[in-house]
């Protein structure tokens, strides 16, 4: 059974809410290219399976959203320099030859879409709330900006204190508990935790903001309670993910078509 059409997919659990297909083929009408792109829901335990069913059947390329990303990362042999510091895999390829090469586009189209907004990150005071994974795939392209200093604020000190030892060679960061995160307003903070999926807020000081402080929140789609709270606070600049999820979405894209989508349209 030959396919004409390339085929792409995205695959997680849940996957039903998942933008990606709308994305891609968003760019693909904008590329003039062919190509076919589908959500298929995997269970973890499922995933080898599903993953080898997608290869063997002629697939081209794959999409990996939460809870798989270790896993797709450990299932490619090759890995770029971004997929290997996070270990985690979002974007995968399938080369001519059978391998399958790893990519995490994550932390790239957090950079792009702050870019793309004109927030500087040279110099700049960052804090990032949260150490789970969706941290780790951002602390190396954030890093590789230059900031003046990074702080990850997390509930758990010692899951914050990892990820520094981890990445402090890239830059200067550390670490501090949540309800400890300083008196004075950072430039840029971005929840990284999944709060906003629950209508929470975490918990900082409130003199971490002032009026110049970019709010980012890395859940897409609504105005979540972190945002909503950043403004009482005084915040005028706020973001949601959306934007991220757009300019990740646009990597993948050019690491499988080998040409970068205009995202300003979508």
């Amino acid at each position: 059974m030959s396919h004409s059409v390339d085929r792409y997919a995205v695959m997680g659990f849940p996957i039903e809410h998942s933008r990606s297909p709308e994305i891609h083929l968003n760019f693909a009408a904008q590329m003039q290219q062919a190509l076919e792109y589908t959500r298929i829901e995997v269970q973890p335990e499922d995933f080898s399976t599903a993953l080898n069913a997608f290869q063997d059947s002629g697939g081209k390329g794959l999409n990996i959203t939460v809870p798989l990303k270790e896993l797709a990362w450990r299932a490619c042999l090759q890995r770029d320099e971004f997929a290997e510091r996070a270990k985690a895999v979002n974007t995968i390829r399938f080369n001519a030859d059978g391998t399958r090469e790893g990519f995490n586009t994550d932390g790239i189209g957090l950079v792009r879409d702050l870019t793309k907004h004109q927030i500087e990150l040279p110099d700049k005071r960052i804090l990032i709330l949260g150490a789970g994974g969706a941290v780790r795939g951002i602390l190396a392209p954030l890093l590789q900006q230059s900031p003046a200093e990074l702080v990850i604020a997390n509930r758990t000190l010692s899951k914050a204190q990892q990820l520094v030892s981890e990445f402090e060679d890239l830059g200067f960061l550390h670490a501090v508990e949540l309800n400890n995160v300083g008196k004075y307003a950072y430039d840029i903070i971005i929840n990284a935790t999944s709060s906003g999926l629950y209508n929470e807020c975490p918990n900082i000081a409130a003199d971490a903001i002032n009026s110049h402080t970019v709010i980012y929140d890395m859940v897409y789609g609504k105005e979540t309670a972190f945002i909503q709270w950043a403004k009482t606070q005084g915040a005028t600049q706020t973001f949601d993910g959306m934007g991220m999820l757009i300019e990740q979405a646009a990597e993948a894209f050019r690491i499988w078509r080998g040409v970068l989508p205009n995202t300003q349209n979508i």
